[in-house]
């Protein structure tokens, strides 16, 4: 019985070991961290390593926050700083952190600036909107990705950080059903979007 629990518990141990070094570490044998891998309209998608990686924080020239160089929250705000012009007042948050459940559908988010819409609802998504997913048990700080590609039964996004091995576009099914927008990914809460 001893030698039974002995194994288990090194077992489990290896296995969290071995998940906290691919949080953190480059297992990508072709990919170097911060190697430029996609781009939207002129924005540079870099990739990770790990999705625990953090490479440093990224400032704009004007010292307004981007985020922990190249984590997903970095890509979407980068894009917007970049592509749309666009500051948020609130420059600090986990991807999590952008959907502001407490603010109803189709109204302004203060904190980034950014007309909110809820998952599914009302309203189409459409290209530079950004896409707020839900934290999930092995990812407590929920990710965000843009809109780069809106089509009458799909749409694709462009994100930075999804894991090592996942690719920088993934597309979505899209549909709709009495009045409401859906996207086929359950993890998505909502989108933001610029007034």
């Amino acid at each position: 019985m001893k030698r039974k629990m002995y194994w288990l518990a090194t077992g489990l141990l290896l296995s969290l070991g071995g998940f906290w070094a691919a949080q953190r570490f480059n297992l990508h044998p072709t990919r170097q961290v911060g190697q430029p891998i996609d781009s939207l309209n002129g924005v540079a998608v870099y990739y990770n390593g790990g999705v625990g990686h953090v490479a440093g924080r990224n400032v704009a020239p004007n010292g307004y926050n981007l985020g922990l160089k190249y984590q997903c929250v970095e890509f979407v705000k980068r894009y917007y700083f970049e592509h749309l012009h666009h500051q948020m007042p609130n420059s600090y948050g986990h991807a999590k952190d952008f959907f502001d459940p407490k603010v109803p559908s189709g109204h302004l988010n203060q904190g980034r600036n950014l007309r909110q819409y809820a998952h599914p609802g009302s309203v189409k998504p459409q290209p530079n909107d950004l896409l707020v997913f839900a934290p999930t048990l092995l990812n407590r700080y929920g990710h965000v990705a843009i809109v780069a590609r809106v089509e009458a039964n799909e749409l694709e996004v462009v994100q930075q950080n999804p894991g090592p091995f996942r690719p920088a576009r993934e597309v979505f099914t899209l549909r709709q059903q009495n009045g409401q927008w859906i996207i086929g990914e359950t993890r998505i809460v909502g989108w933001l979007r610029k007034p």
